[in-house]
């Protein structure tokens, strides 16, 4: 920009003084400061104005690449769906062909397992849970205000 020092300033100020005169230089010199004021907030403007331009490009650009990333997934998707399809319908149509004796036999039969198989037991022991105080049996509404009834006082 302009290379202006104080030397200059005080050359500008004194020509100024002379060319305009006592009387009518602060009037003048209020008219440059609010023209110079106005001219940094146009320029500010201008500036942000072209900022907030170059980030919408980057952004139309992320928004660009983050699509063709999206596609991308899309199509490697499709392709192992129809893959994952093609193969699945080869397994299927070979396994058509075996015979149901062949496919039962090879399921094993069906053992009893010898203990209480319907009861649901937890990992912690039931020592542990009597000496806590765990509950290990239901109660119903009843029972348990009848349970926790405080005694009567005759």
């Amino acid at each position: 920009m302009l290379d202006i020092g104080v030397t200059k300033l005080a050359i500008i100020g004194a020509i100024a003084l002379v060319v305009i005169g006592p009387e009518r230089l602060p009037g003048v010199a209020r008219m440059v400061g609010t023209l110079l004021g106005r001219a940094r907030s146009y320029m500010a403007e201008v500036k942000a104005e072209v900022s907030r331009s170059m980030e919408l490009d980057e952004l139309k650009k992320m928004k660009d690449t983050m699509e063709s990333a999206a596609r991308d997934v899309e199509q490697t998707i499709q392709t192992g769906t129809s893959d994952f399809e093609k193969s699945w319908s080869e397994a299927t149509n070979t396994a058509s062909r075996v015979s149901l004796d062949d496919a039962y036999s090879a399921i094993p039969e069906y053992r009893h397992p010898k203990k209480h198989w319907r009861l649901k037991k937890g990992a912690t022991p039931s020592w542990y849970k009597a000496r806590v105080g765990v509950r290990t049996k239901a109660l119903s509404g009843a029972a348990r205000v009848a349970r926790f009834r405080p005694p009567k006082v005759n």
